[in-house]
C-alpha cells in the first residue's frame, strides 16, 4: 500500500475546487485555532516534533480539521493512511491493522490513521480500532463536527487527547479570502477580480466561520462572472449574494443602524407586539449581531418595561442569556425568540424604572435622611448606643406586617401599576396604607 501525497498530484490538483487547492500545507500558512497550535501551543509542539499520539479533532465545518491533520501527514516520518468512516468497514479496519503491523515489525516505521467523520463508526467498529490504539500499533487522528464526548467509545477518548476547534474569525476568514485572490499558482490570482468591501463583508459574514462555504462562494461567484472590456471581473454584493443564494442585510453593525435596529427591537417588546419584536430579532441576527448582546437588551427591557407585571420575565431573561452563551449560534436564535416573544406578550409595568429614578433624584436633591435608631444594625452597638432598640419584627405579628417608620419624612417612590402580578401589590399596598391611615 502506498502512501497518499495530498499535496504534488499536479494530475488532480487542477480538477480540485478551491477550496481544497487553498488547503494551507504548513503550520505558518494555517489560520485560526492559535488556542491549539500558536506558537508554543500543545499540539503545535507535538506536530514540530513528531512525536504525535492519538487525537481527536472536533469542531464545525470548515474551520481547518482535515487540513491540519494533512499539515502532519507532510511532516511526519511515519506512514500515513486516510480514510473515511461513511466508506470503510470492520475488514477495512482490519487490513489497515495488519498492514500498521507488518510495517511496524519490519522497518520499525509506525502508522498514523486519520479517520474523517468517525463519529458514524458504529460501538463495534470503533472497538475494533481499541486495542491498537492501546498498544500503539495505531496512531489515530479521528476528525469529527460531532461532540466526541457522546459519540466516540469512552475507552477510545481515554486513550486520546481531544482538541477542539472554533469557527473562524472574520479577521482569518479575510485573510484566507485576500491570499485565494492573489495566489495565482493555487488560487483566483491569474483572474484579475475586484472585489468590492460590502461584497467582502457578505461573504465572511454569512460563511459563518467556515472557510471551506466562503472559498466555494468566491469560487463560484468568480468562474461564473465574465470579465468586463479591460479583463477585470467585477465581483460586487450582487454576485455576492448569488454566489451565497443569500441576501444581503442592510444593517453595519458599526453604524447608526446598530442602534436604530436594537432600538426598534425594544421599542416593539414594549409594545407589546411579539411579530415586529422576532423581525427586528432575525433581522439582528442575520446581520451578525452578536446574540449576546441582544440577550442583555431583553434583560434591560424585562425589567425596565414588564418590572413587577411579572417578575418571571426577568428570570426568564436571564436564563436565556445564560443558555445563549452554552448553546451559541444557530440554535441560539430559537431561544432568543422565546425570550422576546415572552417579554413582547408579557403585561407592562414601568413602575420600578420610575421608582428608582424618583429614589435617586431625592437622595441627590432631596432632605437628607439618617438610619433611624430602630434600623441600625444591633449586633455591636445594642446595650451602649441603643442601636436597634424599638425595632418591631414583623413576622411576630398578624399578616406579618406591624406599622412602624422605615423611612423619615416619607415621599411615595414606588406607585404600582394595576396591570399583571402587580394589581396584587397594588391590592396588598392600598390595605396596608389603609389599615395605617385608621391608626
Amino acid at each position: 500500500m502506498e502512501q497518499t501525497d495530498f499535496l504534488k498530484n499536479e494530475a488532480q490538483k487542477k480538477y480540485r475546487p478551491l477550496a481544497l487547492k487553498m488547503a494551507p500545507n504548513t503550520l505558518e500558512a494555517f489560520m485560526g485555532q492559535d488556542n491549539i497550535v500558536g506558537k508554543g501551543k500543545l499540539l503545535r509542539r507535538l506536530i514540530e516534533s513528531d512525536s504525535l499520539r492519538s487525537v481527536i479533532f472536533f469542531g464545525p465545518p470548515g474551520t481547518g480539521k482535515s487540513a491540519l491533520a494533512r499539515i502532519i501527514a507532510s511532516r511526519t516520518k511515519a506512514y500515513f493512511h486516510e480514510a473515511n468512516a461513511v466508506t470503510i468497514g470492520i475488514s477495512d479496519i482490519r487490513k489497515i491493522i495488519d498492514s500498521a503491523k507488518a510495517r511496524l515489525e519490519t522497518s520499525g516505521k509506525k502508522t498514523i490513521l486519520m479517520l474523517d467523520e468517525i463519529h458514524h463508526f458504529n460501538r463495534s467498529q470503533q472497538d475494533a480500532l481499541l486495542p491498537d490504539v492501546e498498544r500503539g500499533i495505531i496512531t489515530l487522528i479521528g476528525i469529527t463536527t460531532e461532540n466526541p464526548f457522546f459519540y466516540i467509545n469512552a475507552a477510545i477518548i481515554s486513550r486520546s487527547t481531544v482538541f477542539e476547534f472554533f469557527a473562524l474569525s472574520d479577521e482569518a476568514l479575510l485573510k484566507i479570502m485576500e491570499s485565494a485572490l492573489t495566489d495565482k499558482e493555487s488560487g483566483l490570482g491569474s483572474y484579475n477580480v475586484e472585489i468590492s468591501d460590502e461584497a467582502k463583508k457578505h461573504l465572511v459574514l454569512n460563511s459563518s466561520g467556515d472557510a471551506r462555504k466562503l472559498l466555494n462562494a468566491l469560487e463560484i461567484g468568480v468562474l461564473s462572472t465574465k470579465a468586463n472590456a479591460k479583463g477585470v471581473r467585477i465581483f460586487d454584493i450582487f454576485v455576492a449574494q448569488e454566489s451565497l443564494q443569500k441576501r444581503a442585510v442592510v444593517y453595519d453593525k458599526t453604524s447608526d443602524a446598530h442602534y436604530d435596529h436594537i432600538s426598534a427591537f425594544i421599542k416593539s417588546m414594549r409594545g407589546s407586539d411579539p411579530d415586529a419584536s422576532v423581525y427586528w430579532l432575525a433581522k439582528m441576527l442575520l446581520a451578525g449581531e452578536d446574540p449576546r448582546f441582544i440577550a442583555r437588551r431583553i434583560i434591560i427591557c424585562a425589567s425596565e418595561d414588564v418590572g413587577m407585571a411579572d417578575p418571571r420575565a426577568l428570570m426568564f431573561a436571564v436564563s436565556a442569556l445564560e443558555a445563549v452563551k452554552f448553546v451559541g449560534m444557530p440554535e441560539a436564535r430559537i431561544i432568543l425568540s422565546q425570550a422576546a416573544i415572552y417579554v413582547a406578550t408579557a403585561p407592562k409595568s414601568n413602575s420600578t424604572y420610575l421608582a428608582i429614578g424618583k429614589a435617586i433624584n431625592e437622595v441627590k436633591n432631596g432632605k437628607i435622611r439618617k438610619v433611624p435608631n430602630h434600623l441600625k444594625d444591633a449586633n455591636f452597638d445594642s446595650k451602649k448606643l441603643g442601636h436597634g432598640n424599638g425595632y418591631k419584627y414583623p413576622h411576630d405579628f398578624d399578616g406579618h406586617y406591624v406599622e412602624q417608620s422605615y423611612f423619615p419624612d416619607p415621599i411615595e417612590l414606588y406607585v404600582p401599576s394595576k396591570e399583571g402580578y402587580e394589581s396584587k401589590l397594588h391590592e396588598r399596598l392600598f390595605r396596608i396604607k389603609k389599615k395605617t391611615d385608621k391608626n
